[in-house]
């Protein structure tokens, strides 16, 4: 599709700053619509600081790309004047791809422009090569798309734990999966044929809590991921700090008071040893709530009343909240959510983890994914991108 020519604005700021000056302007429009949305233009200009005038060309270079579109019914200010046509975001054209890779099995999903999950397919584990990995998730996505005819896929966010390069592309550790400097963008591209954008899960989710989730508008939220994997994310508005190589939020390894797990890197009690769900699995075998290896089976019998079960996670969850007791002493964010199953399911393990955390924050939420987290987790890599450069990752862009 050929580009829509832009007229030069007669102003002395250079070409590059005016662009980047045009993009930032487009996100805060398309944030509002999707924030306020139906919305007339005139109530974005006063929430958005915009002009009247910039507003409307913002929201016509919006719908060109077919993101926004004009609401059916307009509507009157107070009864009287002229009718303003409200502006929505159009969720029914595009969609974008999530990949969330554990360590059992790799979760591929459809999602809309407003984070919500379309399609998705659990692909177990045979083997964790990485080729083998990417290959069957390109394959599970292919057979998504299949089944939507007519929504164009915007791309491929891929979420994985670990340490993940975001910029480039790249996983550069992740012990349980046995991945070292593996190239996601590269290989999943090239059987995609569709952008691909890489990052850690524990990011990939505070992108989504902030788009779309109970946490939209805080100042500065923490996120901690509690899974097979142990890590956290932490951003200030908006922006999430990844450090140098993205290595920031690698908290496995963090001792947690109390704890009396064997690590293999030789302490006893870190992080990630203490609440894995692979520990938590071993516990519960070993006390006879279950013969799986999978969580929810322990989260099962807990719900049908097996008090060990519940007691095992309600353990969990308090080890957890110590934990980010420590996290709030450093980093003292405005809200903190816990991506975690007992915590999820359970208002007692919620309460466990918030004593524990202390009164050290303003908000101790749940995810607000509590049924999609890894679907979400892998479709907010793309839509973030979205969000902040809409003109420029948009299907004019691509």
């Amino acid at each position: 599709m050929p580009r829509t020519a832009v007229p030069a604005l007669a102003s002395p700021v250079p070409r590059a700053a005016d662009s980047d000056r045009r993009r930032t302007s487009a996100s805060v429009v398309l944030r509002s619509v999707l924030e306020h949305g139906p919305v007339a233009r005139s109530t974005v200009a006063r929430l958005t600081g915009l002009s009247p005038a910039s507003v409307t060309e913002h929201c016509a270079r919006l719908a060109e790309r077919g993101l926004i579109r004009e609401s059916a019914a307009p509507r009157r200010s107070n009864g009287v004047g002229r009718p303003h046509v409200p502006v929505d975001l159009d969720d029914s054209r595009f969609l974008v791809a999530g990949v969330h890779v554990a360590v059992p099995y790799t979760t591929v999903a459809l999602l809309d422009l407003r984070g919500r999950v379309v399609a998705r397919r659990e692909l177990p584990h045979e083997r964790t090569e990485p080729g083998r990995v990417l290959a069957r998730a390109a394959e599970g996505l292919a057979g998504l798309l299949a089944g939507v005819p007519g929504r164009r896929p915007l791309g491929v966010g891929v979420a994985v734990g670990g340490w993940v390069d975001r910029e480039a592309g790249t996983v550069v550790e992740h012990e349980l999966l046995g991945w070292r400097e593996v190239p996601v963008r590269e290989l999943l591209g090239a059987r995609t044929g569709l952008p691909v954008r890489v990052d850690g899960h524990a990011r990939a989710l505070v992108h989504g809590e902030r788009l779309f989730g109970r946490a939209r508008g805080s100042r500065s939220l923490l996120h901690l991921f509690v899974g097979n994997v142990v890590d956290a994310a932490f951003a200030t508005h908006d922006e999430v700090h990844y450090g140098p190589r993205s290595a920031a939020g690698a908290i496995a390894h963090l001792p947690v008071p109390g704890g009396t797990e064997p690590c293999a890197c030789g302490a006893t009690g870190c992080l990630q040893a203490e609440l894995s769900e692979r520990t938590l699995c071993r516990r519960a075998r070993a006390a006879g709530v279950t013969g799986s290896a999978n969580p929810m089976h322990v989260v099962a019998a807990a719900a049908g009343g097996d008090a060990v079960a519940r007691r095992l996670l309600v353990d969990r969850a308090r080890a957890t909240g110590r934990a980010a007791g420590l996290l709030l002493d450093v980093l003292n964010p405005e809200t903190v959510v816990v991506t975690e199953v007992g915590v999820i399911h359970f208002e007692d393990c919620l309460t466990a983890l918030r004593d524990a955390a202390g009164n050290r924050a303003a908000a101790v939420l749940p995810t607000s994914f509590p049924d999609s987290v890894l679907a979400v987790a892998g479709g907010s890599v793309v839509l973030d991108a979205l969000f902040r450069d809409p003109l420029g990752l948009s299907p004019e862009a691509i």
